[in-house]
């Protein structure tokens, strides 16, 4: 099985600390983003990773090489920026079976099973989307889903703080996903994809795990995962 991390981004949220090193290298409680990532892909089946890349590609590549922790590495490049959408288009190209995970480089977890994931996904489905209950939808965008965990909306991130199911950026995908991508290069997966497939659900988190989902992307999150994740406990 094959997985896609997207890691081509500027990370301009992040500031000098992404600089000159992509935020999947950065290192939390002894390990790098990705190496946490690998962990939970390997668990779930995963035995080739496809980093879909762009800015500092030389840096990454540099730095992981061919292999990750006994994880053989691929890398699907992209010559300008082409939105998480065109990112993941770009890189299945080198996918050669379904289904495939695709997840956002700045994305941290903990004891949460992908293999779980993996086994509630049906051949019917076009994709399931990881849930995760937080307590402010401000800084995420949210997912709205009804009683059988069918996905019926997307919302952008929410002006006033209040308690919701965010977008994980872990996703779950059957071939049949490709039918919902445009006829073009640049595209957000999350604003020109889901919104028009008809059988994505959600892979809720439970509220006791939801602090070991963090988006590292912006200082006081990286802050969170540096004091709080490690290579010893829960």
């Amino acid at each position: 099985m094959q997985a896609i991390i997207l890691c081509g981004g500027l990370s301009t949220r992040l500031g000098k600390t992404t600089q000159h090193l992509p935020k999947n290298l950065l290192e939390i409680g002894g390990k790098t983003v990705l190496e946490w990532q690998l962990a939970l892909l390997t668990e779930a089946g995963v035995t080739e990773i496809i980093l879909a890349s762009g800015h500092l590609h030389d840096v990454l590549y540099a730095q992981v090489g061919a292999s990750c922790n006994g994880v053989k590495i691929r890398y699907a490049q992209e010559e300008k920026p082409l939105g998480t959408g065109g990112a993941i288009q770009n890189a299945f190209r080198l996918v050669n079976a379904f289904p495939v995970f695709v997840l956002h480089g700045d994305i941290l977890l903990k004891g949460i099973s992908l293999a779980e994931m993996r086994a509630a996904l049906r051949p019917e489905m076009d994709g399931l989307v990881l849930g995760v209950p937080v307590a402010d939808l401000g800084s995420y965008g949210e997912i709205v889903a009804d009683a059988h965990g069918r996905i019926t909306a997307f919302r952008e991130k929410q002006q006033t703080a209040r308690p919701g199911c965010a977008n994980g950026a872990v996703f779950l995908f059957n071939r049949t996903i490709i039918n919902a991508f445009p006829q073009t290069e640049t595209f957000s997966i999350e604003r020109d994809v889901f919104p028009f497939v008809r059988y994505l659900y959600v892979y809720n988190v439970p509220a006791s795990r939801s602090r070991f989902w963090i988006d590292i992307g912006v200082p006081a999150r990286l802050a969170y995962a540096r004091q709080h994740f490690t290579t010893s406990g829960p």
